[in-house]
């Protein structure tokens, strides 16, 4: 497939033999908007996300950067910012992003270079819209070690193993010590209730279970 003209970004779309060129092309003509591109091998998905979707991928980007400061950990985050590969033909924006045990390494990046960057060392991912060009074989391709994806109920952890596949795991590699199942009760809460008043317990719980580490390691 070659472009000759722009295309539509409003609306769903799949598109197949598209070269690297016609992708780096579109993501050119899209600029930094909310639209995502998803490339794979010569398929290519674009799609505009819903307001359901925006509303959590920030609440749990939002927790994420609770935990690291009181964990007292690195982070930085780049959002929706595009990896991509062309010797692995593969690019896409994760929802949110996140570079913890890394982030020293990436401190002025302006854009991603992976000769010079390391990937992300945790993507986030919500599912509330069905994809045509599944997500984890680009995340493995680019060497992405950690996905959480959500589906508007349940919070999927997901590592990179010496396959170069993705398998589901039930602790996260980043944050061992977190219970998961306790985090996304937050994230339900996040959507339901005021958001800065569950932040604050939050806090108070990320403290508990940083006492209850310390007590463990020691």
């Amino acid at each position: 497939m070659t472009l000759t003209q722009p295309l539509s970004l409003t609306e769903h779309a799949v598109l197949h033999g598209v070269s690297w060129e016609d992708y780096e092309k579109i993501l050119s003509e899209i600029g930094d908007g909310s639209t995502r591109v998803t490339y794979f091998d010569g398929n290519m998905e674009i799609m505009s996300p819903l307001p359901e979707h925006e509303d959590e991928k920030t609440i749990i980007a939002r927790l994420v950067e609770e935990l690291t400061v009181e964990m007292g950990l690195p982070n930085r985050g780049f959002g929706s910012t595009t990896f991509r590969r062309k010797d692995r033909q593969s690019g896409l924006e994760p929802d949110e992003c996140f570079y913890i045990a890394n982030e020293s390494r990436v401190r002025g990046m302006k854009r991603f270079d992976p000769k010079k960057y390391p990937p992300p060392d945790l993507a986030i991912e919500i599912d509330v819209s069905r994809r045509s060009i599944p997500k984890e074989p680009i995340y493995a391709r680019l060497g992405v070690p950690e996905i959480w994806r959500y589906d508007g109920r349940r919070l999927s952890v997901l590592v990179l193993i010496e396959d170069g596949t993705c398998k589901g795991v039930e602790t996260s590699l980043i944050f061992p010590f977190l219970p998961i199942d306790q985090f996304v009760r937050f994230v339900h809460r996040m959507i339901a209730e005021e958001p800065n008043g569950v932040i604050r317990e939050f806090r108070k719980w990320a403290r508990a279970v940083k006492r209850k580490t310390r007590r463990r390691s020691s």
